[in-house]
Protein backbone atom coordinates (compact mmCIF):
# COMPACT_ATOMS: atom_id res chain seq x y z
CA UNK A 1 0.00 0.00 0.00
CA UNK A 2 1.38 3.41 -0.95
CA UNK A 3 1.63 5.92 1.85
CA UNK A 4 -0.40 9.05 1.32
CA UNK A 5 1.69 12.19 1.77
CA UNK A 6 0.48 14.30 4.65
CA UNK A 7 0.95 18.05 5.00
CA UNK A 8 4.06 18.82 7.01
CA UNK A 9 6.02 15.61 6.38
CA UNK A 10 7.23 13.56 3.45
CA UNK A 11 5.95 10.23 2.26
CA UNK A 12 8.19 7.20 2.49
CA UNK A 13 8.71 7.19 -1.30
CA UNK A 14 9.77 10.80 -1.55
CA UNK A 15 12.08 10.33 1.42
CA UNK A 16 13.96 7.59 -0.39
CA UNK A 17 14.27 9.72 -3.52
CA UNK A 18 15.30 12.96 -1.79
CA UNK A 19 19.09 13.61 -1.74
CA UNK A 20 20.37 14.16 1.78
CA UNK A 21 22.70 17.01 0.84
CA UNK A 22 19.68 19.25 0.32
CA UNK A 23 18.13 18.69 3.71
CA UNK A 24 18.24 21.86 5.89
CA UNK A 25 18.46 19.79 9.05
CA UNK A 26 21.44 17.90 7.57
CA UNK A 27 23.25 21.18 6.83
CA UNK A 28 22.55 22.49 10.32
CA UNK A 29 23.69 19.27 11.98
CA UNK A 30 27.08 19.30 10.23
CA UNK A 31 27.62 23.06 10.35
CA UNK A 32 26.81 23.77 13.99
CA UNK A 33 29.08 22.22 16.60
CA UNK A 34 27.66 20.69 19.73
CA UNK A 35 27.36 23.32 22.43
CA UNK A 36 28.08 20.92 25.29
CA UNK A 37 24.81 21.69 27.02
CA UNK A 38 22.17 19.05 27.64
CA UNK A 39 19.44 21.24 29.06
CA UNK A 40 15.83 20.33 28.39
CA UNK A 41 13.41 23.05 27.34
CA UNK A 42 10.06 22.49 29.05
CA UNK A 43 6.70 23.93 27.98
CA UNK A 44 3.04 23.02 27.53
CA UNK A 45 0.83 23.03 24.44
CA UNK A 46 -2.83 22.05 24.23
CA UNK A 47 -2.68 20.70 27.75
CA UNK A 48 0.24 18.36 26.89
CA UNK A 49 3.43 18.66 28.95
CA UNK A 50 6.39 18.92 26.60
CA UNK A 51 10.17 18.84 26.98
CA UNK A 52 12.80 18.77 24.26
CA UNK A 53 16.56 18.80 23.96
CA UNK A 54 17.55 20.18 20.55
CA UNK A 55 20.84 18.33 20.11
CA UNK A 56 22.65 18.65 16.77
CA UNK A 57 22.14 15.55 14.68
CA UNK A 58 20.12 13.82 12.01
CA UNK A 59 17.95 11.61 14.21
CA UNK A 60 15.31 12.13 16.86
CA UNK A 61 14.08 10.04 19.77
CA UNK A 62 10.54 10.77 20.91
CA UNK A 63 8.75 9.25 23.88
CA UNK A 64 5.42 9.45 25.62
CA UNK A 65 6.19 8.96 29.32
CA UNK A 66 3.08 8.05 31.32
CA UNK A 67 2.71 7.77 35.08
CA UNK A 68 1.52 4.19 34.68
CA UNK A 69 4.29 1.94 35.98
CA UNK A 70 3.63 -1.03 38.21
CA UNK A 71 3.66 1.24 41.25
CA UNK A 72 0.46 2.92 40.09
CA UNK A 73 -1.49 0.07 38.47
CA UNK A 74 -4.76 -0.66 40.31
CA UNK A 75 -4.55 -4.42 39.63
CA UNK A 76 -1.71 -6.79 38.65
CA UNK A 77 -0.86 -6.93 34.96
CA UNK A 78 -2.46 -3.64 33.89
CA UNK A 79 0.85 -1.94 33.06
CA UNK A 80 2.14 -5.00 31.22
CA UNK A 81 -1.07 -5.23 29.20
CA UNK A 82 -0.99 -1.56 28.27
CA UNK A 83 2.64 -1.80 27.16
CA UNK A 84 1.93 -4.81 24.94
CA UNK A 85 -1.08 -3.17 23.27
CA UNK A 86 1.11 -0.29 22.05
CA UNK A 87 1.36 -0.09 18.24
CA UNK A 88 -1.34 -2.74 17.75
CA UNK A 89 -4.45 -2.10 15.65
CA UNK A 90 -6.01 1.31 16.07
CA UNK A 91 -8.87 3.24 14.51
CA UNK A 92 -6.67 4.73 11.77
CA UNK A 93 -4.08 2.04 11.06
CA UNK A 94 -3.74 -1.69 11.39
CA UNK A 95 -0.70 -3.09 13.17
CA UNK A 96 0.56 -4.31 9.78
CA UNK A 97 0.29 -0.84 8.28
CA UNK A 98 2.10 0.69 11.26
CA UNK A 99 4.88 -1.86 10.81
CA UNK A 100 5.25 -1.23 7.10
CA UNK A 101 5.19 2.55 7.39
CA UNK A 102 7.75 2.64 10.19
CA UNK A 103 10.03 0.28 8.26
CA UNK A 104 9.79 2.44 5.12
CA UNK A 105 10.73 5.49 7.18
CA UNK A 106 13.65 3.66 8.79
CA UNK A 107 12.23 4.08 12.29
CA UNK A 108 12.40 1.95 15.42
CA UNK A 109 9.58 1.59 17.93
CA UNK A 110 10.02 1.49 21.72
CA UNK A 111 7.72 0.14 24.43
CA UNK A 112 8.75 -0.71 27.97
CA UNK A 113 7.80 0.00 31.56
CA UNK A 114 9.55 0.59 34.85
CA UNK A 115 8.21 0.63 38.37
CA UNK A 116 6.94 4.20 37.94
CA UNK A 117 6.56 4.84 34.23
CA UNK A 118 5.24 3.44 30.99
CA UNK A 119 7.35 4.59 28.03
CA UNK A 120 6.05 4.42 24.45
CA UNK A 121 8.31 5.94 21.84
CA UNK A 122 10.23 5.82 18.59
CA UNK A 123 13.59 6.61 17.00
CA UNK A 124 13.59 8.07 13.49
CA UNK A 125 15.03 10.57 11.04
CA UNK A 126 14.59 14.11 12.30
CA UNK A 127 12.44 15.24 9.39
CA UNK A 128 9.80 12.59 10.17
CA UNK A 129 8.82 14.07 13.54
CA UNK A 130 5.18 14.91 12.59
CA UNK A 131 4.44 11.33 11.51
CA UNK A 132 5.74 9.83 14.77
CA UNK A 133 3.97 12.38 16.96
CA UNK A 134 0.79 11.37 15.16
CA UNK A 135 1.62 7.69 15.71
CA UNK A 136 2.09 8.17 19.47
CA UNK A 137 -1.13 10.17 19.57
CA UNK A 138 -2.91 7.25 17.91
CA UNK A 139 -1.49 4.83 20.49
CA UNK A 140 -2.78 7.03 23.31
CA UNK A 141 -6.22 7.85 21.89
CA UNK A 142 -7.17 5.40 19.14
CA UNK A 143 -5.89 1.94 20.08
CA UNK A 144 -8.49 -0.81 19.65
CA UNK A 145 -8.26 -3.09 22.66
CA UNK A 146 -9.71 -6.16 20.97
CA UNK A 147 -10.33 -9.44 22.75
CA UNK A 148 -8.73 -11.57 20.04
CA UNK A 149 -5.46 -9.58 20.23
CA UNK A 150 -5.55 -9.87 23.99
CA UNK A 151 -6.01 -13.65 23.85
CA UNK A 152 -3.59 -14.32 20.97
CA UNK A 153 -0.84 -11.76 21.57
CA UNK A 154 -0.98 -10.13 25.01
CA UNK A 155 -1.58 -13.07 27.34
CA UNK A 156 0.98 -15.41 25.68
CA UNK A 157 3.56 -12.61 25.83
CA UNK A 158 2.94 -12.07 29.53
CA UNK A 159 3.21 -15.80 30.24
CA UNK A 160 6.52 -15.95 28.39
CA UNK A 161 7.84 -13.03 30.46
CA UNK A 162 6.77 -14.88 33.61
CA UNK A 163 8.81 -17.94 32.62
CA UNK A 164 11.87 -15.82 31.90
CA UNK A 165 11.53 -14.13 35.29
CA UNK A 166 11.20 -17.39 37.19
CA UNK A 167 14.33 -18.80 35.52
CA UNK A 168 16.45 -15.78 36.51
CA UNK A 169 17.53 -15.88 40.16
CA UNK A 170 18.93 -12.33 39.97
CA UNK A 171 15.66 -10.81 38.74
CA UNK A 172 13.77 -12.75 41.39
CA UNK A 173 16.11 -11.39 44.08
CA UNK A 174 15.79 -7.79 42.87
CA UNK A 175 11.98 -8.04 42.81
CA UNK A 176 12.07 -9.65 46.24
CA UNK A 177 14.29 -6.88 47.61
CA UNK A 178 11.89 -4.20 46.36
CA UNK A 179 8.93 -6.02 47.88
CA UNK A 180 10.66 -6.38 51.25
CA UNK A 181 11.92 -2.80 51.21
CA UNK A 182 8.75 -0.99 50.10
CA UNK A 183 5.88 -3.51 50.38
CA UNK A 184 3.19 -2.10 48.06
CA UNK A 185 3.71 0.45 45.31
CA UNK A 186 7.41 0.34 44.47
CA UNK A 187 7.44 -3.10 46.03
CA UNK A 188 5.06 -4.58 43.44
CA UNK A 189 6.89 -6.92 41.02
CA UNK A 190 7.99 -5.45 37.71
CA UNK A 191 6.24 -8.31 35.92
CA UNK A 192 3.33 -10.46 37.16
CA UNK A 193 4.55 -13.67 38.76
CA UNK A 194 3.21 -17.07 37.70
CA UNK A 195 1.26 -17.21 40.95
CA UNK A 196 -0.71 -14.09 39.96
CA UNK A 197 -4.27 -15.07 38.89
CA UNK A 198 -4.24 -12.96 35.72
CA UNK A 199 -7.61 -14.26 34.54
CA UNK A 200 -9.12 -12.73 37.67
CA UNK A 201 -7.58 -9.29 37.20
CA UNK A 202 -6.85 -8.78 33.51
CA UNK A 203 -8.97 -8.48 30.36
CA UNK A 204 -9.01 -6.38 27.20
CA UNK A 205 -11.81 -4.22 28.62
CA UNK A 206 -9.90 -3.62 31.86
CA UNK A 207 -6.77 -2.59 29.97
CA UNK A 208 -8.84 -0.20 27.84
CA UNK A 209 -10.33 1.34 30.96
CA UNK A 210 -6.86 1.78 32.46
CA UNK A 211 -5.69 3.44 29.23
CA UNK A 212 -8.18 6.27 29.84
CA UNK A 213 -6.30 6.95 33.07
CA UNK A 214 -2.73 6.40 31.87
CA UNK A 215 -3.15 8.49 28.71
CA UNK A 216 -4.96 11.44 30.27
CA UNK A 217 -3.05 14.68 29.63
CA UNK A 218 -2.52 15.20 33.34
CA UNK A 219 -0.76 11.86 33.51
CA UNK A 220 1.80 11.89 30.69
CA UNK A 221 4.49 14.03 29.10
CA UNK A 222 5.91 14.12 25.58
CA UNK A 223 9.72 14.28 25.58
CA UNK A 224 12.14 14.45 22.65
CA UNK A 225 15.86 14.38 22.00
CA UNK A 226 16.93 15.93 18.72
CA UNK A 227 13.84 18.09 18.12
CA UNK A 228 13.18 21.77 18.52
CA UNK A 229 10.61 22.86 21.12
CA UNK A 230 8.65 24.80 18.50
CA UNK A 231 8.08 21.62 16.50
CA UNK A 232 6.59 19.79 19.49
CA UNK A 233 4.44 22.79 20.37
CA UNK A 234 3.17 22.88 16.78
CA UNK A 235 2.19 19.21 16.38
CA UNK A 236 1.32 17.90 19.85
CA UNK A 237 -1.99 19.80 20.25
CA UNK A 238 -3.25 18.49 16.90
CA UNK A 239 -2.42 14.82 17.39
CA UNK A 240 -3.30 14.61 21.09
CA UNK A 241 -6.51 16.61 20.83
CA UNK A 242 -8.61 13.53 21.65
CA UNK A 243 -6.71 12.72 24.85
CA UNK A 244 -8.81 13.54 27.94
CA UNK A 245 -7.48 16.33 30.12
CA UNK A 246 -8.02 14.20 33.23
CA UNK A 247 -8.98 10.57 33.96
CA UNK A 248 -12.72 9.80 33.84
CA UNK A 249 -14.47 10.51 37.12
CA UNK A 250 -15.76 6.94 37.38
CA UNK A 251 -12.23 5.49 37.23
CA UNK A 252 -10.18 5.08 40.43
CA UNK A 253 -7.55 7.76 40.84
CA UNK A 254 -3.87 6.89 40.53
CA UNK A 255 -2.55 5.96 43.97
CA UNK A 256 0.22 8.38 44.85
CA UNK A 257 0.91 7.64 48.48
CA UNK A 258 4.38 8.61 49.76
CA UNK A 259 6.78 5.69 49.70
CA UNK A 260 7.86 4.23 53.03
CA UNK A 261 10.95 2.10 53.54
CA UNK A 262 10.46 -0.97 55.75
CA UNK A 263 13.41 -3.33 55.35
CA UNK A 264 13.45 -7.01 56.24
CA UNK A 265 14.49 -10.38 54.89
CA UNK A 266 13.14 -12.92 52.39
CA UNK A 267 14.55 -16.27 51.30
CA UNK A 268 13.49 -18.14 48.14
CA UNK A 269 14.69 -21.62 47.25
CA UNK A 270 15.80 -21.86 43.61
CA UNK A 271 17.57 -24.58 41.67
CA UNK A 272 18.89 -22.55 38.72
CA UNK A 273 21.24 -20.12 40.39
CA UNK A 274 22.31 -18.32 43.56
CA UNK A 275 21.84 -14.62 44.21
CA UNK A 276 22.07 -12.52 47.35
CA UNK A 277 20.89 -8.91 47.43
CA UNK A 278 21.85 -6.58 50.28
CA UNK A 279 19.98 -3.29 50.10
CA UNK A 280 19.51 -0.06 52.03
CA UNK A 281 17.30 3.02 51.57
CA UNK A 282 18.66 5.27 48.84
CA UNK A 283 17.82 8.72 47.53
CA UNK A 284 15.05 10.02 45.31
CA UNK A 285 15.59 11.40 41.83
CA UNK A 286 17.34 14.73 41.31
CA UNK A 287 14.03 16.10 40.01
CA UNK A 288 12.63 15.69 43.56
CA UNK A 289 14.63 18.75 44.66
CA UNK A 290 15.94 19.01 48.20
CA UNK A 291 15.35 15.35 49.06
CA UNK A 292 18.06 14.34 46.59
CA UNK A 293 21.20 13.09 48.38
CA UNK A 294 24.26 13.15 46.08
CA UNK A 295 26.36 11.17 48.58
CA UNK A 296 24.30 8.02 47.89
CA UNK A 297 25.40 7.55 44.23
CA UNK A 298 28.97 8.37 45.31
CA UNK A 299 28.74 5.72 48.03
CA UNK A 300 27.43 3.28 45.41
CA UNK A 301 30.52 4.02 43.28
CA UNK A 302 32.83 3.59 46.29
CA UNK A 303 31.28 0.22 47.18
CA UNK A 304 31.09 -0.84 43.54
CA UNK A 305 32.10 -4.39 42.72
CA UNK A 306 32.73 -4.29 38.98
CA UNK A 307 36.10 -3.04 37.63
CA UNK A 308 36.04 -0.11 35.22
CA UNK A 309 39.61 -0.59 33.92
CA UNK A 310 40.90 -3.67 32.12
CA UNK A 311 43.40 -5.87 33.97
CA UNK A 312 42.45 -4.35 37.31
CA UNK A 313 40.07 -5.51 40.03
CA UNK A 314 39.18 -1.85 40.55
CA UNK A 315 39.42 0.57 43.45
CA UNK A 316 35.96 -0.15 44.87
CA UNK A 317 35.70 -1.82 48.25
CA UNK A 318 33.40 -4.63 47.13
CA UNK A 319 35.61 -5.41 44.12
CA UNK A 320 38.47 -6.02 46.50
CA UNK A 321 36.23 -8.24 48.63
CA UNK A 322 35.13 -10.25 45.58
CA UNK A 323 38.72 -10.75 44.37
CA UNK A 324 39.42 -12.93 47.40
CA UNK A 325 36.55 -15.28 46.55
CA UNK A 326 36.86 -16.83 43.06
CA UNK A 327 33.63 -17.40 41.20
CA UNK A 328 31.58 -14.67 42.83
CA UNK A 329 30.44 -11.53 40.98
CA UNK A 330 29.50 -8.37 42.86
CA UNK A 331 27.76 -5.25 41.53
CA UNK A 332 26.35 -2.24 43.39
CA UNK A 333 23.54 -0.17 41.89
CA UNK A 334 21.23 2.60 42.96
CA UNK A 335 17.60 2.49 41.82
CA UNK A 336 16.19 6.02 41.75
CA UNK A 337 12.48 6.83 42.01
CA UNK A 338 10.41 10.00 42.35
CA UNK A 339 10.29 9.94 46.15
CA UNK A 340 12.61 7.11 47.19
CA UNK A 341 15.61 5.05 46.17
CA UNK A 342 17.18 1.68 46.83
CA UNK A 343 20.94 1.23 47.16
CA UNK A 344 21.58 -2.47 46.58
CA UNK A 345 24.46 -4.88 45.96
CA UNK A 346 24.01 -8.12 44.01
CA UNK A 347 26.17 -11.17 44.74
CA UNK A 348 26.02 -14.09 42.27
CA UNK A 349 28.01 -17.31 42.05
CA UNK A 350 28.64 -20.37 44.21
CA UNK A 351 26.69 -20.09 47.47
CA UNK A 352 29.73 -20.46 49.77
CA UNK A 353 31.67 -17.81 47.84
CA UNK A 354 28.63 -15.50 48.03
CA UNK A 355 28.41 -15.99 51.79
CA UNK A 356 32.09 -15.21 52.39
CA UNK A 357 32.19 -12.27 49.96
CA UNK A 358 29.06 -10.76 51.55
CA UNK A 359 30.68 -10.86 54.99
CA UNK A 360 33.77 -9.07 53.66
CA UNK A 361 31.59 -6.55 51.86
CA UNK A 362 29.64 -5.65 55.00
CA UNK A 363 32.97 -5.26 56.79
CA UNK A 364 34.02 -2.81 54.07
CA UNK A 365 30.88 -0.76 54.61
CA UNK A 366 31.61 -0.73 58.34
CA UNK A 367 35.07 0.66 57.56
CA UNK A 368 33.48 3.52 55.61
CA UNK A 369 31.12 4.22 58.52
CA UNK A 370 34.13 4.37 60.83
CA UNK A 371 35.82 6.94 58.61
CA UNK A 372 38.59 4.58 57.53
CA UNK A 373 38.53 5.23 53.80
CA UNK A 374 41.41 6.66 51.79
CA UNK A 375 41.00 10.16 50.38
CA UNK A 376 42.22 8.94 47.00
CA UNK A 377 39.40 6.36 46.87
CA UNK A 378 36.88 9.08 47.70
CA UNK A 379 38.12 11.20 44.80
CA UNK A 380 37.86 8.21 42.48
CA UNK A 381 34.33 7.47 43.67
CA UNK A 382 33.23 11.09 43.15
CA UNK A 383 34.71 11.10 39.64
CA UNK A 384 33.05 7.78 38.74
CA UNK A 385 29.67 8.82 40.15
CA UNK A 386 29.87 12.08 38.22
CA UNK A 387 30.72 10.25 35.01
CA UNK A 388 27.89 7.74 35.54
CA UNK A 389 25.41 10.58 36.12
CA UNK A 390 26.51 12.48 33.02
CA UNK A 391 26.55 9.32 30.90
CA UNK A 392 23.06 8.38 32.11
CA UNK A 393 21.80 11.86 31.26
CA UNK A 394 23.31 11.68 27.79
CA UNK A 395 21.79 8.23 27.34
CA UNK A 396 18.66 9.06 25.42
CA UNK A 397 16.19 6.65 27.04
CA UNK A 398 17.29 7.48 30.59
CA UNK A 399 17.03 11.22 30.05
CA UNK A 400 13.64 10.92 28.39
CA UNK A 401 12.10 8.88 31.19
CA UNK A 402 13.54 10.95 34.04
CA UNK A 403 12.51 14.21 32.39
CA UNK A 404 9.02 12.98 31.61
CA UNK A 405 8.58 11.70 35.16
CA UNK A 406 9.72 15.04 36.54
CA UNK A 407 7.21 16.98 34.44
CA UNK A 408 4.34 14.67 35.40
CA UNK A 409 5.18 15.14 39.07
CA UNK A 410 5.08 18.93 38.57
CA UNK A 411 8.82 19.27 38.95
CA UNK A 412 11.70 20.42 36.76
CA UNK A 413 13.20 18.38 33.92
CA UNK A 414 16.26 16.24 34.57
CA UNK A 415 19.27 18.56 34.06
CA UNK A 416 22.44 16.52 34.21
CA UNK A 417 24.90 19.40 34.60
CA UNK A 418 23.20 20.36 37.88
CA UNK A 419 23.44 16.74 39.08
CA UNK A 420 27.17 16.74 38.39
CA UNK A 421 27.63 19.94 40.40
CA UNK A 422 25.92 18.37 43.43
CA UNK A 423 28.04 15.22 43.17
CA UNK A 424 31.25 17.26 42.95
CA UNK A 425 30.55 18.69 46.41
CA UNK A 426 30.52 15.27 48.16
CA UNK A 427 33.34 14.68 50.66
CA UNK A 428 34.61 11.77 52.72
CA UNK A 429 32.71 13.08 55.74
CA UNK A 430 29.45 12.87 53.76
CA UNK A 431 30.17 9.24 52.89
CA UNK A 432 31.02 8.34 56.48
CA UNK A 433 27.80 9.86 57.74
CA UNK A 434 25.73 8.12 55.04
CA UNK A 435 27.30 4.70 55.68
CA UNK A 436 26.83 5.02 59.42
CA UNK A 437 23.17 5.95 58.93
CA UNK A 438 22.59 2.90 56.70
CA UNK A 439 24.15 0.48 59.17
CA UNK A 440 22.18 1.92 62.09
CA UNK A 441 18.89 1.43 60.22
CA UNK A 442 17.22 -1.63 58.77
CA UNK A 443 18.76 -3.47 55.86
CA UNK A 444 16.92 -5.46 53.19
CA UNK A 445 18.18 -8.97 52.48
CA UNK A 446 16.93 -11.24 49.68
CA UNK A 447 18.49 -14.66 49.16
CA UNK A 448 17.56 -16.81 46.17
CA UNK A 449 19.12 -20.23 45.59
CA UNK A 450 20.72 -22.73 47.96
CA UNK A 451 19.25 -21.52 51.25
CA UNK A 452 21.26 -24.06 53.28
CA UNK A 453 24.44 -22.08 52.50
CA UNK A 454 23.31 -18.53 51.67
CA UNK A 455 23.61 -16.32 54.79
CA UNK A 456 20.95 -14.80 56.99
CA UNK A 457 21.08 -11.10 57.88
CA UNK A 458 22.26 -11.80 61.42
CA UNK A 459 25.21 -13.78 60.07
CA UNK A 460 26.22 -10.65 58.18
CA UNK A 461 25.84 -8.49 61.31
CA UNK A 462 22.98 -6.55 59.71
CA UNK A 463 19.71 -5.48 61.32
CA UNK A 464 16.45 -6.21 59.50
Amino acid sequence: MMLRPRPGFRSATSALERPTHGCPSCRRAFAVPASGTFQYHASEAGGVKIASRDLPGLTTTLALVAKAGTRYQPLPGFTEGLERFAFMNNQKRTALRVTREVELLGGKLIAYHSRENLVIGAKFLREDLPYFIELLGDVATKTRYTTYEFDEEIVPGIKLAQKKLEANSTELAINSAHGVAFHRGLGDPLHPTSATPLAKYLSADYVQAYASVAYAKSNFALVANGAGPDDLVKWAPEFFADAPSAPPAEMPKVEDRPTKYYGGEERIAHASGNTLVIAFPGTSSFTAGRSYQPEIPVLAALLGGQPTVKWSSGFSLFAKAAAAHPGVKVATSHATYSDAGLLYTIFTGPPKAIRDAAKDAVHGLQEVAAGRVQADDVRKAVALAKFDALEAGEHVETGLELTGAGLIQGRSPFQIDQVATRIDAVTGEHLTKAAKSLLEGKATISAVGDLFVLPFAEELELTV
